[in-house]
């Protein structure tokens, strides 16, 4: 009978894994062609791959700005992709000039081109190696394309994201931080929320212990706050909702922990915000995406 109900128990925790390090995948809402296709301006926008520091490949949408100008990098939610982010880098390159690169996390998008997502443990090392190939490029002088430093947006995992590439990447000046979770471990229990459609807590160990396993050490559940905390003299924006938001208690805690010399803007009560952007009206979207720009124009600037 022992046996039995571990072998039970190892068979749901292999399905959990599974399922939620493969998040569902759709057809994008939305591409630069069909984007095209009703704006009517044809969007400069390309498809980019580069190397991750891993060996693994990743790639994202890019718009070049003005020559040496800066450049930021939006980050999507678990379980999204960049299709979703699309409107808002189209906005900020034509607001700023700036170029805007943003990438589908590793496990996300159509036809990924790494399987599995690892919740933030290793998308903000995925996050500097962007940063280390928006570096590489020339603009159609020769000359470096990106200059005056980087931005970076996230949403939830995205934004844990941002952190930690923060911390590895010196010129990151500014970060737009949208839904924070407390640490990887949050966003695992939500996706497990979501692939069992209830909120049990025996399920969410069994998927943390299978996680932390089936990831050989490459899960490292550092907590956000700790992140921060090594993050001096930058530009911040963090961003949540109202009081049901189940994000807005990790986000506002973490208005108190970046380091000496950073600027540190809170914005609760949003009646929308990234995580819930799609499903927005156009007025309610541009409420929200206005703010968000202005800031990274005048941070970065």
């Amino acid at each position: 009978m022992v046996l039995v109900i571990l072998a039970a128990l190892a068979a749901v925790t292999a399905w959990l894994v599974y399922g939620i390090t493969r998040p569902p995948r759709k057809a994008y809402l939305v591409t630069p062609i069909t984007f095209s296709q009703v704006t009517g301006p044809i969007l400069k926008a390309k498809d980019e791959t580069w190397d991750n520091h891993d060996g693994t490949k990743a790639r994202g949408w890019l718009i070049r700005g003005a020559e040496g100008a800066p450049a930021v990098i939006l980050l999507h939610r678990y379980g999204t992709d960049r299709s979703w982010l699309l409107n808002l880098a189209v906005k900020l390159n034509e607001t700023t000039n700036f170029t805007v690169l943003w990438p589908d996390l590793r496990g996300h998008g159509e036809n990924p081109l790494v399987n599995w997502t690892m919740f933030g443990a290793v998308e903000g090392d995925d996050t500097a190696a962007a940063i280390d190939y928006l570096h590489s490029l020339k603009s159609t002088s020769g000359k470096p394309q990106i200059g005056g430093g980087i931005g970076l947006y996230g949403v939830e995992m995205g934004a844990y994201s941002a952190l930690d590439a923060a911390m590895r990447h010196q010129d990151v000046r500014a970060l737009g931080l949208d839904s924070v979770p407390a640490s990887p471990d949050d966003v695992t229990r939500e996706a497990t929320n979501l692939r069992v459609t209830i909120s049990n807590g025996m399920v969410q160990r069994l998927a943390l212990w299978g996680i932390k396993t089936y990831a050989f050490g490459k899960y490292r559940d550092t907590p956000s706050c700790e992140l921060a905390r090594g993050l001096a003299n930058k530009r911040v924006l963090l961003m949540a909702g109202e009081a049901s938001d189940p994000w807005r208690p990790s986000t506002s805690a973490l208005a108190n922990c970046f380091g000496g010399g950073s600027a540190v803007e809170l914005k609760l009560n949003l009646p929308v915000t990234g995580f819930n952007l799609p499903a927005s009206t156009g007025e309610q979207e541009e409420r929200y995406d206005r703010p968000v720009i202005d800031f990274f124009d005048k941070a970065l600037r």
